[in-house]
């Protein structure tokens, strides 16, 4: 099992949409930690935190988004595994 971190930029219609929480809904499904919150340019970012794999379906999950959102583009980063994430939150 290959732990890994993901870093995600949402663009589109992606607030006001239930995003974040479609994304932390995604992550207790797949069991991932991290967090999400609300940009000032439009943008949602995302961090997910656990196993490579489970963390590939959620990106493309977020790719479809939840009724109502429209995502133009994700940007992903890779990054090292931390562990420093205890469950998922949405930040503000």
């Amino acid at each position: 099992m290959e732990e890994a971190r993901a870093h995600l930029f949402i663009k589109g219609r992606v607030q006001g949409v239930f995003y974040r929480s479609f994304t932390r809904d995604l992550a207790h499904s797949f069991g991932l930690k991290g967090w999400a919150r609300n940009l000032r340019d439009g943008r949602v970012e995302v961090v997910f935190e656990g196993e490579k794999g489970n963390i590939d379906m959620a990106v493309k999950k977020c790719f479809i988004g939840p009724p109502g959102s429209k995502v133009i583009d994700i940007e992903i980063k890779w990054d090292t595994f931390t562990g420093d994430q205890e469950g998922f939150s949405i930040r503000y």
